[in-house]
C-alpha cells in the first residue's frame, strides 16, 4: 500500500538495496542455491503434489477412476437425500468442494501405484491464535525492539481473527477521505497499515527461509479503495488528481464479488499485502533504531503486495535477524497490478492463518513465491528498470539451478514463456513479478522442482 511520505520525496537519494546484497536469487552462503534436493522435506514441502500429478500425468485408468466417481457420486446422493441439513451442507460448499478435491487427488495418485497419504487433520495442538488488540498491533512500522507478541516452532500454524483495518482500525464505512489523508500526514515516518507482530521463530537464525503458507483468508463483508487528495503526493497519478476520494463497496463474501456499482461486479481474490520478517541492517533508513517503515517492500518481503498470494499459495522469505520476527498487515479483497492509485480494495480478514516452516541456511537473497500453477521470482527498487532486471535474472537463477537448464537457454525461456508483470508503483520500492508457468515442464522434472 502507500508510499511513504517523507521518505518518498527523497527516495532518490537513498542507497539502492540490491547494492547491499549477493545479487544472486540464492544469496552468496555455502549452498549458494545449486539446486540440491532435499529428499527429507521434498513430499512433506507441497502437499498439493498429488493434485498436481492429477493434472498432468500422462495416462490414467479411465474406467477404474470413472468408477470412482460414480460411487462417490452415489454415496454423496444418497448422503444429500438422508440429510436434513441441506442448508447447512450448502453453506459448508467451499470446505466440500476442497475435500473431494484432496480425496480425488489420493485416488488417483493409488490408481498410478502412488503411496500417497490420506489427507491429514491440521494438528489443533499446534495453531496458535493471535488477536488484534493495542498489544498486538502497531501503525505503521516493523518494530524489532519490542518483545515477541508469540514464540513458535517450525511447523506450526497462527491463526489471526477479525483484523484491523488501516490506522488501527480507524478507516471503517463512512469515514471520509479528508480524514483519512489527515491520519497519512499526521504519522510521518510510518505507514497506514495496522501491524501485528513480532513473532519470533524458534531457532531461525540469519540465513535459513521461512516458508509461508496461505491456509485460510477470509475478508470481512466491506472494504474500500482511495486515493489521498493530489496534494500530499501519493499515487501514480497525484498530478492529475488533485481531488481525493474513497469508496466503500460492499463484499458478497460466499459469491466472492464486489459490487462498484449497478453494472460493475469485480471478482475478489483476497490476499494479504504484507507479510514479513525484520528487514536486514541498511536496507532503509529507519523511524529509529530498530524500527523500520512498513511501506517498503524488500529482501524481508514486507508489503510486496503481490496478488498471487492467495489461499494456497506459499511465501518463502529470507531469514536476517535471530527469530525471524514475523509482521503482517494490510489485508485486502483485490487488487489489480500495479496498485496505482495508491491502494487495492482494502479490507479487514475475518481469519488469515498461515503455517510456518522453517529451513536452514538456505541464504537466499530475494524472496520466492510459489502458487499451484507458477513459480514466481521478485525484483524490487526504486527504479522499475532495475526491478525488471532483478525479476528476470533471479528467474534466470532459478530455472538455471532447479530446472535443469543452461543459463543461457534459462534467459531463452524466460523470454518466450515467462510473463514480467508490474506488482505495484506505489510503495516507494517499485515492483516486478516473473510468472513461470508450471505446465512447462514435464511431470518428472516438475517434480524434481523444488524452491528449497
Amino acid at each position: 500500500m502507500p508510499d511513504d511520505l517523507d521518505h518518498q520525496q527523497d527516495q532518490e537519494s537513498q542507497p539502492q538495496p540490491h547494492h547491499h546484497y549477493c545479487g544472486s536469487l540464492f544469496g552468496c552462503g555455502e549452498e549458494q542455491g545449486v539446486g540440491v534436493l532435499r529428499e527429507d522435506i521434498k513430499d512433506a514441502a507441497f502437499t498439493k503434489r498429488a493434485a498436481d500429478r492429477l493434472l498432468h500425468m500422462d495416462e490414467m485408468n479411465q474406467e477404474q477412476l470413472d468408477g470412482y466417481l460414480t460411487a462417490r457420486g452415489v454415496s454423496r446422493r444418497r448422503l444429500l437425500r438422508a440429510s436434513s441439513f441441506m442448508c447447512a451442507l450448502a453453506g459448508i460448499g467451499t470446505w466440500f468442494t476442497k475435500l473431494a478435491h484432496s480425496k480425488l487427488a489420493y485416488a488417483a495418485e493409488a490408481l498410478k501405484g502412488g503411496t500417497a497419504a490420506p489427507p491429514k487433520q491440521e494438528d489443533q495442538s499446534r495453531i496458535h491464535v493471535v488477536e488484534s488488540n493495542n498489544q498486538t498491533v502497531h501503525l505503521g512500522v516493523y518494530d524489532t525492539t519490542l518483545d515477541p507478541i508469540l514464540k513458535i516452532d517450525s511447523g506450526d500454524t497462527i491463526s489471526f481473527p477479525n483484523t484491523w483495518s488501516h490506522f488501527l482500525n480507524q478507516m471503517q464505512p463512512g469515514v471520509p477521505v479528508e480524514t483519512l489523508a489527515k491520519l497519512r500526514v499526521s504519522n510521518p515516518g510510518r505507514g497506514p497499515h495496522s501491524i501485528i507482530g513480532p513473532i519470533y521463530v524458534n531457532n531461525a537464525e540469519p540465513g535459513d527461509v521461512l516458508e509461508v503458507r496461505y491456509k485460510r483468508i477470509r475478508p470481512f463483508d466491506w472494504a474500500a479503495v482511495f486515493n489521498n487528495p493530489g496534494s500530499i503526493g501519493t499515487g501514480l497519478l497525484a498530478q492529475d488528481f488533485p481531488e481525493g476520494q474513497v469508496k466503500y463497496l460492499k463484499l458478497d463474501v460466499p459469491n466472492m464479488t464486489a459490487e462498484f456499482n449497478r453494472d460493475i461486479h469485480v471478482p475478489l481474490k483476497p490476499f494479504q499485502g504484507t507479510l514479513g520478517v525484520a528487514p536486514p541492517d541498511g536496507f532503509y533508513p529507519p523511524v529509529s533504531a530498530g524500527v523500520t517503515s512498513s511501506v517498503p517492500p524488500g529482501p524481508h518481503a514486507g508489503n510486496t503486495d503481490l496478488n498471487e498470494m492467495a489461499e494456497g499459495s506459499t511465501m518463502f522469505i529470507p531469514v536476517w535477524k535471530p527469530g525471524a520476527l514475523i509482521y503482517t498487515g494490510d489485508s485486502h479483497a483485490v487488487q489489480g497490478d500495479g496498485e496505482i492509485n495508491l491502494s487495492a480494495l482494502e479490507t479487514r480478514m475475518q481469519e488469515l492463518r498461515i503455517g510456518v516452516v522453517l529451513h536452514k541456511q538456505k541464504n537466499f537473497a530475494w524472496p520466492v513465491a510459489e502458487t499451484p500453477t507458477h513459480w514466481i521470482m521478485l525484483g524490487l527498487d526504486k527504479d522499475l528498470n532495475v526491478a525488471m532486471t532483478l525479476a528476470a535474472r533471479n528467474a534466470i537463477d532459478f530455472l538455471a539451478t532447479r530446472g535443469d537448464l543452461t543459463k543461457l537457454d534459462a534467459y531463452a525461456l524466460c523470454s518466450i514463456a515467462t510473463s514480467f508483470r508490474v506488482t505495484q508503483v506505489v510503495d516507494i520500492m517499485r515492483g516486478v513479478h516473473a510468472m513461470i508457468p508450471k505446465s512447462l515442464f514435464a511431470a518428472g522434472l516438475r517434480d524434481k522442482i523444488t524452491v528449497v
